[in-house]
């Protein structure tokens, strides 16, 4: 017999977000040697959708939808250091005045220090703009001080991107107990533990897995025996340009986005250095599934855990060697295919996988429709509520994720440069394909059933010309539906 909502008329809503975690790191996904114990319990427990994408593959504009409800297009946040602009409403200002509306963590969408859009509580971990002193400094910073940690001076006077703190992260060499994920969790766990009756909307953000690749369990994973797919190092031959000059670059073993300030100690220049880098990326995994059982046991002992819808996913994913790609900013599904588990126990027990694919866009009219709010006209996305209870399917349901080449950072090469500074398009299939369109690179068409890991590019034969001219004209519906405006390549 399903459970229902006792507490109080509004069911809560715990939303756990990880940095840069990508789908298969997990039993659910088909990882069955990572240690995440306490991540396949919350699966066990909840709705799995197994095809899962971001709107696009890299933090602020992710991390835009997932609070507002729209793509990053429409609501400005095209790439990172954008801050929301203050007339963007996020979820805490869409849900009832009931609730205790809370921000724990990173937050990315602007100037970290206080609470905004909605949230009234806020306990912040990133970055921090300087004040009238020259300084900023977040809660965490704050709270390492207060532990006695001696930070390099970078580290409480980050730079404008707030790349300074985050890189600083590996250089302080911080035991488990006081990393971001444990601070994170401690914040979050007494929360639950110390929170009324009030009907409570929790966003709770961790930094890890985000590079740097090192943490207090580097030795957990053996990197020599560590399995890895066929797409590992392989070039991506036949592929657009972007991917391939790319890819050229970081098997060139040179130079990385956390090489820099010596707070990174993998070595790109052969297969071992990749090794331990993904090695040391999955034990961050775990890192932070250690403080997903703490925030699980907390809701657990709090009474909530009948009440309170629990959502587990990623801003985006990490390429981690695959096809010779490093970080995100790819549409394969390494970098833009996350985790999303949905915890609804009046709605079932145990765990019901949702095949077909679904993207971020639907979470905050689904969590609406779950809470029995109302669903403002501007949303861009669907409730999927439907889904969960089993009345429709993802059968037929098209996902689109973007790329808008706008001021991205200096990724290495001219090339690469030029390539990232092209408006890029997807559309994957509820059947499982995927179609990648851009105005001045080449196309590429990838059968996700027949060929999971993206090996096979099959825009230029001629036996798909018209699923690639269908998929093309949803992709261009979609366009003038939303008020796209990228110029695409005719199909």
């Amino acid at each position: 017999m399903l459970r229902t909502p006792s507490q109080h008329d509004q069911p809560n809503i715990l939303v756990i977000i990880t940095d840069q975690q990508r789908a298969d790191t997990m039993a659910c996904y088909g990882n069955d040697w990572i240690q995440t114990p306490n991540m396949n319990a919350l699966a066990a427990s909840s709705f799995v959708f197994e095809n899962a994408y971001v709107t696009q593959p890299v933090c602020t504009p992710s991390r835009s939808t997932m609070l507002t409800g729209t793509y990053p297009h429409t609501n400005g946040l095209v790439r990172n250091s954008i801050a929301l602009a203050p007339d963007a409403l996020s979820i805490a200002e869409m849900v009832s005045p009931e609730y205790r509306r809370v921000h724990y963590g990173k937050w990315h969408l602007g100037n970290d220090a206080n609470a905004q859009h909605g949230f009234q509580d806020w306990i912040s971990t990133g970055h921090v703009s300087p004040g009238l002193d020259g300084t900023g400094q977040s809660d965490y910073h704050a709270w390492l001080e207060g532990q006695g940690v001696e930070l390099p001076e970078h580290y409480v006077r980050p730079g404008g991107d707030g790349a300074g703190s985050k890189r600083a992260v590996a250089q302080a060499n911080l035991p488990e107990e006081l990393t971001q994920a444990s601070f994170v969790g401690d914040i979050t766990t007494k929360f639950l533990r110390d929170e009324s009756d009030k009907p409570f909307l929790l966003f709770t953000n961790f930094f890890e897995p985000h590079p740097p690749y090192s943490g207090p369990l580097g030795d957990l994973y053996d990197p020599a025996t560590l399995p890895v797919g066929p797409d590992f190092m392989r070039s991506p031959e036949g592929h657009s340009l972007f991917n391939r000059s790319r890819s050229e670059f970081y098997l060139a073993g040179e130079h990385r986005e956390d090489s820099v300030a010596g707070c990174d100690h993998h070595d790109l220049h052969g297969e071992d250095g990749w090794r331990a880098l993904r090695a040391n990326y999955m034990a961050n995994i775990t890192l932070v599934d250690r403080q997903v059982g703490r925030i699980m046991e907390a809701l657990e002992e709090s009474g909530h855990a009948d009440d309170t819808i629990v959502v587990f996913t990623s801003d985006h994913g990490d390429m981690l060697g695959d096809h010779g790609l490093l970080e995100k900013r790819a549409f394969y599904d390494g970098s833009a295919r996350v985790p999303l588990l949905v915890r609804v126990p009046w709605l079932s027990e145990g765990q019901t996988r949702i095949p077909g694919s679904i993207g971020q866009i639907d979470l905050v009219p689904t969590l609406l429709d779950l809470v029995g709010e109302s669903i403002p006209d501007h949303l861009q996305g669907n409730s999927k509520a439907s889904v969960l209870r089993g009345e429709t399917t993802l059968e037929n349901n098209d996902v689109f994720v973007q790329w808008n080449g706008k001021g991205d950072r200096d990724l290495g090469t001219p090339t690469i440069n030029e390539m990232i500074a092209l408006p890029r398009r997807t559309v994957v299939s509820g059947d499982r394909w995927k179609l990648n369109l851009c105005d001045g690179d080449d196309g590429e068409l990838f059968d996700l059933t027949a060929d999971p890991h993206e090996l096979r590019n099959l825009f230029s034969d001629l036996g798909q010309s018209e699923r690639i001219g269908s998929m093309a004209a949803r992709l261009r519906a979609w366009q003038e539906e939303t008020g796209d405006t990228a110029p695409l390549p005719v199909v």
